[in-house]
């Protein structure tokens, strides 16, 4: 990240929410963070091992984050960081409230619900030019998720490539196992075509 607020691109290709920590108001708020005079520590893991940590004070306004950076990892001086992220509660329609960071950047201020760290700060996916997974997929990627999806409620097992469906589940109605069974069909065939059109693939007549 070249600078506080500044975004990141690499050509056309953005990096991913996924690739950032990331910080969750609505998780915080279920696990009592939010709470006036609280404080302690968030920690992130992989794989059961521990990748990084930051210490919270929590006021009815705002949420102070403390923690250490370095811009290159290894072998760059550690950097101290302490954080205000503005928080804002709003009123739901049936009783009480649910919580919103504001974006700490002083130019966008958006009310979001993630913050994602990129250094030295957190701050919203828009500002630092952040993607969803989902963003990168294909076309038929997406048909084919839709596909499995259908095919996991109907009882199949997952695997656009096994062929259609054909039995209906007990205890589901016809009207809405036939709905389902079009529109697997459907996004089945919509994939298949999208791969074979992007890979030069040849496919019997038994999966279409």
């Amino acid at each position: 990240m070249g600078g506080y607020g500044s975004g990141r691109r690499w050509g056309s290709c953005k990096d991913l929410t996924t690739d950032h920590k990331k910080l969750d108001v609505l998780w915080m708020k279920r696990e009592g963070f939010l709470v006036a005079g609280k404080q302690g520590s968030l920690h992130w893991s992989c794989n059961g091992e521990e990748i990084g940590w930051i210490k919270y004070v929590c006021a009815s306004d705002h949420l102070r984050l403390i923690y250490r950076v370095r811009k290159n990892g290894y072998g760059e001086d550690w950097q101290d960081i302490k954080l205000t992220v503005p928080l804002v509660f709003s009123h739901c329609r049936f009783g009480g409230t649910r919580p919103y960071f504001i974006c700490p950047n002083q130019n966008c201020n958006r009310r979001v619900q993630h913050l994602y760290g990129s250094y030295p700060y957190f701050l919203c996916r828009h500002c630092l030019d952040l993607a969803y997974p989902v963003q990168r997929e294909k076309d038929y990627d997406r048909a084919a998720r839709r596909a499995e999806k259908i095919r996991e409620r109907v009882g199949y097992e997952f695997g656009i490539l096994d062929g259609p469906v054909f039995f209906k589940p007990k205890g589901m109605h016809q009207k809405t196992f036939d709905r389902l069974q079009i529109e697997e069909t459907y996004y089945r065939e919509t994939s298949l075509r999208g791969m074979v059109a992007d890979f030069d693939l040849n496919l019997d007549n038994r999966f279409r």
